[in-house]
């Protein structure tokens, strides 16, 4: 698995997460099923520093790969992995998922790595579990100044990838202002989503948690199997 590239001696950051879309996109029309009994794709939650709880919603990521594995053809894999920026492996995974309700920070040499991880594929989906948001917006402009965080509006096709939904669904109350979906484009694609004033991530917990109820909890699966399927077939 090659994740960079060297060019007279240096190395830089290789489109390594493109590649793999594409060979897993072509995998899923060219390869009869019995291939995925072992899977390809597994999601992971990021581990973050500055005192957040990344941890929170632990269901939530198992259940979303449970659903897309049900509603869609690509190869996940049924278990799902904790990372850290700074992990020896951080670049395996092309598809992360983060979620909280406080402080969020990077160090210098994790904004660089996150970064080099976007810009070379990599897709970032961050939910804002209700606390999490100013802090996270001040990341994300420290990784990238020049490409702020903007609306994504409703007939962007990750809010049709599987399911047809109107837009990011609100889950819960939180400060009753509508759910918005923000994203950051690099290079004209769309390198990080972040779901505000929804919290997807409690949605798509087991129902016995929150108890939203079964639409609220449908929804929320949807929109996250949404992202997932985008993610391997942007358009």
């Amino acid at each position: 698995m090659v994740l960079c590239e060297t060019t007279r001696g240096k190395v830089r950051p290789g489109n390594f997460w493109e590649r793999y879309r594409l060979i897993a996109s072509l995998l899923l029309f060219l390869v009869p099923p019995p291939v995925f009994s072992q899977c390809q794709f597994t999601l992971a939650r990021l581990k973050y520093g500055g005192g957040g709880d990344w941890y929170n919603g632990p269901s939530a990521l198992p259940n979303l790969a449970k659903a897309v594995k049900e509603q869609t053809s690509i190869p996940i894999c049924d278990t799902t992995t904790v990372i850290a920026v700074m992990d020896e492996n951080f670049f395996h995974y092309p598809f992360i998922y983060m979620t909280g309700h406080g402080n969020v920070h990077f160090t210098p040499a994790e904004r660089v790595r996150l970064r080099t991880y976007l810009i070379g594929g990599g897709f970032l989906l961050a939910n804002d579990d209700y606390g999490m948001d100013t802090s996270f917006r001040r990341e994300m402009r420290a990784l990238f100044p020049q490409n702020p965080l903007v609306a994504i509006p409703a007939n962007h096709p990750i809010y049709s990838s599987v399911h047809k939904l109107p837009g990011l669904p609100k889950i819960h109350e939180h400060d009753g202002l509508p759910a918005q979906g923000f994203g950051i484009f690099f290079d004209n694609r769309l390198v990080v989503y972040y779901a505000y004033s929804s919290d997807i991530g409690d949605g798509m917990e087991d129902e016995e948690v929150y108890h939203d109820g079964e639409k609220l909890h449908r929804l929320a699966l949807e929109m996250g199997v949404n992202i997932v399927a985008w993610f391997f077939n942007p358009k």
